[in-house]
């Protein structure tokens, strides 16, 4: 997805005139959302559904596209790469996007040789992958998924749809837990209980049994779990052989400077889950699609003095059906840090507040993410709060209303999955665009995990309204002193301008 959008941006700023732009993909497909792939193995949706640019967009832009092709081999005194297939191709500039791979943890019984796994275990990180899981799953009866974390979760749900029973093991003592905190973390697995999936948490899988093909699984603890197939979800790690062959530094992923640039050579860029940038390795897509910009706006010129100086994390997304947003810490980390908290585990609501020093550093929600639009836009601003924190969370003194569109700056981040923000949909409409289905079929707004939509749809109604100019004027300075906060009697209202 990063490669894929690094080539977009560079396109966009007039690089395939400038340079002979060459793309080599391992994978024989356009780039894809991968966010998505838990859609296609729950059959909601099909794989050229996903395809942000299918094979034809670049031969369209002038890019030479060697799909379904490894670099094996970067020689950086010559300015060469070397192809799995033979070829061999110079550059000026050279592009490392190679991302992540699933994480297979050491594990009797998981390898049927050393380069093949056994019958019924599988990775989950790929198109092919998800194929291979989709022939497999209708023939078989119960699935072990080992991780749980968003896409193990998905996994789980996913294989449900083929009539599996489906067990979760995970680690951890709870659920998500690099997103969320122990409580959020229990009310999230009582939610995935009742959708029918099984939960082990704090269990660690040792041993794969069956000799031909899955039989089960054995767990720290001695125990066994009878299934026919086994999903691995157990995290990521970055691809970084090729760099580290190629003399580049690489501690947890290729290490880069503000400009996206291999710390050891300028002509070397990196950009996504393979580059670590001042010791943070990002994997959601708003930072990704930050760093493409940056990098294709200093490899083509068109603004020299542009740099990456980190991302503020915050995402949205629907966990197994449950909506969960979560933004910068998910705890309290010095003493003075307030924690603002409301739990109701029956109906699945979970909500957090981290400040510090008048600034929202951290919130998490969960079930209930009617406030998150506001909330990232306080989180991503800095904005001061409220002296009753408690208004950020609840239309206090009024009916519930969620926070309207109109009061999202333009820059705000409105579809997590692919990165658009509320101005690229307002200049989608103001580009002739009348209708809210083509506007996502043109930005792909929407077309992730769909916790967006609505959200879209309500920006898109403004703007063909004309009641949004896609200014980026945003909430005022001082929203404890405004009307964008409510006073006894009223609902929060944010308001443009």
């Amino acid at each position: 997805m990063a490669g894929g959008r690094a080539v977009e941006e560079i396109v966009a700023r007039g690089g395939a005139e400038r340079f002979g732009v060459e793309v080599f993909g391992e994978e024989p497909y356009g780039n894809y959302n991968r966010i998505m792939l838990s859609e296609v193995l729950a059959g909601n949706a099909a794989a050229p559904e996903i395809y942000l640019n299918p094979v034809e967009w670049y031969a369209d832009n002038g890019v030479v596209f060697h799909r379904g092709v490894r670099v094996v081999r970067i020689d950086r005194r010559r300015r060469l790469v070397f192809g799995d297939d033979g070829s061999i191709v110079g550059y000026d500039k050279l592009v490392v996007a190679t991302g992540s791979r699933a994480f297979l943890p050491p594990m009797e019984g998981m390898w049927q040789d050393a380069k093949t796994l056994t019958p019924g275990v599988f990775g989950f990180r790929g198109l092919d992958d998800t194929a291979e899981m989709m022939r497999h799953a209708p023939e078989h009866d119960v699935a072990v998924v080992i991780g749980g974390g968003l896409l193990g979760l998905e996994a789980a749900r996913g294989l449900q749809t083929y009539g599996m029973t489906t067990h979760v093991v995970h680690a951890a003592p709870t659920l998500m837990n690099q997103q969320l905190d122990e409580q959020a973390g229990r009310i999230l697995q009582r939610s995935v209980e009742q959708l029918g999936i099984s939960v082990r948490c704090d269990a660690r899988t040792t041993a794969v049994l069956g000799e031909d093909r899955v039989t089960g699984v054995r767990l720290a603890d001695g125990t066994t779990l009878d299934c026919d197939m086994v999903v691995m979800t157990a995290g990521i790690r970055p691809n970084v052989e090729l760099a580290r062959r190629a003399g580049l530094t690489v501690d947890r992923a290729i290490v880069v400077d503000d400009q996206m640039r291999s710390v050891d050579d300028p002509d070397v860029y990196v950009v996504g889950e393979c580059a670590q940038h001042r010791g943070q390795v990002y994997g959601l897509v708003a930072p990704l699609w930050e760093q493409a910009r940056v990098l294709a706006d200093h490899l083509t010129g068109a603004d020299p003095t542009a740099a990456y100086h980190g991302s503020r994390v915050a995402t949205k997304l629907k966990v197994a059906g449950v909506d969960v947003a979560a933004m910068g810490l998910k705890e309290p980390e010095h003493e003075d840090d307030e924690l603002v908290q409301f739990c109701e585990p029956r109906r699945g609501v979970y909500k957090t507040l981290i400040v510090r020093e008048d600034r929202l550093v951290g919130a998490t929600l969960l079930g209930d993410v009617r406030k998150v639009a506001f909330l990232t836009q306080v989180f991503d601003k800095g904005l001061p709060l409220p002296e009753e924190r408690a208004r950020l969370l609840f239309d206090i003194g009024g009916a519930a209303e969620p926070v309207g569109a109109a009061g999202l700056a333009d820059d705000a981040q409105v579809c997590n999955c692919n990165g658009v923000t509320k101005g690229q949909l307002v200049a989608c409409v103001h580009g002739g665009e009348d209708t809210v289905t083509g506007v996502m079929d043109r930005t792909r707004a929407g077309k992730g995990c769909g916790s967006c939509r609505g959200l879209v749809k309500e920006v898109c109604e403004l703007a063909m309204a004309g009641q949004q100019d896609g200014s980026d004027d945003g909430p005022v300075a001082d929203p404890a002193a405004c009307d964008s906060f409510p006073r006894p009697g009223r609902p929060l209202v944010v308001r443009a301008g």
